[in-house]
């Protein structure tokens, strides 16, 4: 059955909440551990129902903000989704103070895990929140859908962003320069909204955490994310590997770029080329990345072709850029359907072949996942594992880039290693931006966009923002829709990027054997936290001291070799 003909039908909170009234009555109620699994699986049932409700209508959504039906359908699980979340807390309870709770867990029936993500679980949500969290579902809405009717004027044509951004890579520098005057310019006449959306946010935010006794958002913030093996400790540490390891090398790598491109400053409107004669592009459009997708795929393992194939049979991709598509991309899964789906913004680029190795890599999880015993408690992971799974993908498609971009697949290896390891400091200002955000939050707009401004000079000292419109007030992050949508989700593409750049290095020592650990890794989906998924792969923790010096001298090292071979 193809995407587009999946039945929708909206799970009332009525229905929503007889049933788990009764399934909690079940669990409290149990006389054996069977009984209790009973409850569990009925709830994992109509979890799966309401999982995919919502899916299926922001999807939709997401497809045409414009959409007005979808619309409704949306805003309807903005206010519904807290109250359900708030019933299935009863529930998690309820699993968490049953006296078969050592049964279970010594007869194998659950692990423990299960419900160790129970009593996080129950530290991210309180009844008395609800209507805190139906205010930044709204809030997040608003910025949603400004930021996919946003149009950008250049030279004539009023393009949304995702296509404004491919003149970013222009080899011109007034293109470039222009294209970003244009983008600052537009982003400033929002300011008042981006502002006020934030500022409210921050407030619902912090009113959250403080009703359920946390001194500040971060640690709520933490538990939401549902984060089993790590915490703000950990992450600081993880920020200062990257700020003593990684930052020098990719200022010096970049130095070197701007060296090549004739610039004395490197600029922001200079930071997303890297050759200059123009960054390496797919040689076709979208038929010609699909079939090259689908050749790979097949050549990769029998799974990853049947995988492949499954997603284009069901048309799982919608990959055009348009007025009122949501700006960004992502992989879903349609639970009940057992059925990934990718949403990206195709613009020429070698973003374009991102969305066929990183969003297909997430899509690969959800298809190899979609059965295992745990996937509605555990899902694939948490998200650092998830896009553990997605950022390795882009990687282990390195033997096959000739075929996307013909004789420049060196020069796109050299520039998508740089891009990853430079992306480590852009994603770590992003994450203490967040944290320093949320631990004051009393802040105004101007403080906020200083804090973002030393953040930058700390962890990319090699870039100018100087003369460039708005975007020189430190307000890069405003449309970085996660600081908005998702907060603290970021880190978890950082630490994803370090196991990622691990599993390339040994893939170029043994292809083979690196793809059974990813494969590995990836197919136990949560059923072992991050650590232990990195223990059991042969890979170093983010979190460990020193971990990331040697990872940054031998990925400089290869940037070297990839330099000789691509004729740099």
């Amino acid at each position: 059955m193809k995407v587009s003909e999946l039945a929708y039908q909206r799970l009332s909170l009525e229905e929503f909440a007889a049933e788990i009234k009764e399934i909690i009555a079940q669990v409290k109620g149990a006389s054996s551990a069977q009984e209790v699994m009973e409850a569990r699986k009925r709830c994992n049932d109509l979890y799966i129902r309401l999982e995919t409700a919502q899916a299926l209508s922001y999807m939709r959504y997401s497809i045409n903000t414009a959409d007005e039906f979808y619309l409704a359908e949306k805003d309807y699980y903005d206010e519904m989704g807290p109250q359900a979340q708030n019933y299935l807390l009863e529930y998690t309870r309820a699993m968490l103070e049953t006296p078969f709770r050592k049964e279970l867990e010594e007869s194998g029936q659950l692990i423990p895990l299960v419900f160790r993500s129970f009593e996080v679980e129950l530290k991210s949500m309180s009844p008395e929140i609800i209507e805190d969290m139906i205010e930044e579902n709204k809030l997040v809405s608003q910025y949603s859908q400004m930021m996919a009717a946003m149009e950008f004027e250049f030279r004539g044509e009023k393009l949304p962003r995702p296509m404004l951004m491919k003149h970013a890579k222009s080899p011109d520098r007034d293109t470039r320069k222009e294209a970003y005057e244009v983008l600052g310019n537009t982003l400033k006449a929002h300011s008042q909204e981006l502002d006020g959306i934030f500022h409210q946010l921050v407030q619902v935010r912090d009113r959250m955490a403080k009703k359920m006794g946390y001194q500040n958002f971060v640690e709520l913030g933490y538990y939401r994310m549902g984060r089993l093996c790590y915490g703000p400790e950990e992450v600081k540490k993880f920020r200062d590997n990257v700020r003593r390891d990684i930052v020098p090398v990719v200022s010096r790598l970049r130095t070197e770029v701007a060296k090549r491109l004739g610039v004395d400053k490197l600029m922001i409107y200079d930071y997303d080329l890297i050759f200059p004669q123009g960054d390496p592009a797919p040689k076709g459009g979208k038929e010609e990345i699909f079939a090259a997708a689908k050749a790979m795929y097949h050549d990769m393992s029998k799974e990853t072709g049947e995988f492949f194939d499954f997603m284009l049979e069901t048309d799982a991709f919608d990959v055009e850029s348009r007025k009122n598509k949501w700006g960004g991309g992502y992989c879903t899964s349609f639970m009940a359907y057992h059925q990934p789906f990718i949403l990206a913004n195709f613009n020429g680029t070698s973003g374009d072949v991102d969305v066929v190795t990183h969003e297909a890599g997430h899509a690969f999880a959800d298809y190899s996942t979609a059965h295992n015993k745990y996937v509605v408690e555990l899902n694939v992971g948490g998200m650092e594992t998830a896009e553990t799974h997605s950022m390795s993908m882009e990687f282990f498609a390195w033997p096959y880039m000739e075929h996307f971009f013909g004789e420049d697949a060196e020069r796109y290896k050299f520039m998508h290693l740089l891009d990853a390891l430079s992306f480590l400091p852009y994603g770590t200002i992003v994450d203490d931006f967040q944290r320093q955000v949320y631990e004051n939050p009393q802040w105004t707009p101007e403080e906020r966009k200083e804090a973002w401004r030393k953040l930058e000079a700390e962890f990319r000292p090699h870039i100018c923002f100087d003369g460039v419109p708005y975007l020189e007030e430190g307000t890069r992050w405003q449309y970085q829709m996660h600081i908005y949508e998702t907060p603290f989700y970021y880190i978890d593409y950082c630490l994803a990027q370090t196991a990622a750049l691990q599993f390339l290095l040994e893939s170029r020592k043994d292809y083979k054997d690196a793809f059974r650990r990813y494969v590995r890794l990836l197919s136990q989906g949560g059923e072992k936290v991050f650590t232990d998924l990195l223990r059991e792969a042969g890979l170093k923790s983010p979190f460990e001291e020193g971990a990331l010096k040697e990872v940054a001298q031998e990925i400089e090292a290869l940037l070297k070799s990839l330099e000789e071979t691509s004729g740099l």
